[in-house]
């Protein structure tokens, strides 16, 4: 009899339970469906903020790209000489926006080159006619400002920095025999003579 009476009690709790279980359930179910569609909303101003950034980006770039057309580099400037003093010696050449010396982050002295910004790019070429020109007592390198592109950079190639050579190099030391130190055992020094395994 006791069983009968602990299986009716789960019936009826059963029972008394479903309707919560569905309320509960339908309530978790909104809920969720209001956080997709708030994360959706989310995605989509997102979407539109890196379509925003897009073109921005483009746009700088293009706008680098034009300062750069209209610019010149000048190379072996002395380096006591003011964006003052650069202005005037290319003055010739038409109006300038800007006269920018580059100088060390870690120091803050000169680097010894300088770039020209013209209003207008037609000025670079008559700029590029101070080639070789005296300023300060130095000849000036005159070329076009080339644009750096993101992601194309100068590599060292194989051999890493600072390296003169290896196989098929010219500047290879010429070995002779085993490396330094011998086969085995690396190199010991001045006063071990020969090899001693114990």
């Amino acid at each position: 009899m006791a069983d009968t009476e602990i299986d009716t009690k789960r019936e009826e709790d059963q029972h008394l339970d479903a309707p919560d279980e569905d309320g509960h359930d339908e309530e978790e179910i909104t809920a969720m469906k209001r956080r997709v569609q708030e994360m959706e909303e989310e995605a989509a101003k997102l979407r539109q903020m890196q379509a925003s950034l897009d073109r921005e980006h483009h746009d700088l770039r293009e706008n680098k790209e034009d300062v750069d057309a209209r610019s010149v580099f000048v190379g072996n400037v002395d380096y006591g000489a003011s964006p003052e003093e650069i202005q005037a010696h290319f003055q010739s050449c038409g109006s300038i926006n800007r006269v920018t010396i580059l100088l060390d982050k870690f120091t803050g002295h000169p680097k010894g080159y300088a770039y020209v910004e013209f209003t207008e790019p037609n000025l670079v070429s008559q700029a590029l006619v101070l080639n070789d020109s005296v300023f300060r007592g130095r000849n000036l390198k005159v070329v076009p400002k080339r644009t750096n592109l993101p992601g194309m950079t100068r590599g060292r190639g194989r051999g890493g920095r600072g390296s003169y050579g290896g196989r098929g190099s010219p500047y290879a030391r010429p070995s002779f025999g085993p490396p330094r130190g011998g086969y085995r055992g690396g190199y010991r020094g001045r006063g071990a003579p020969g090899y001693r395994p114990y």
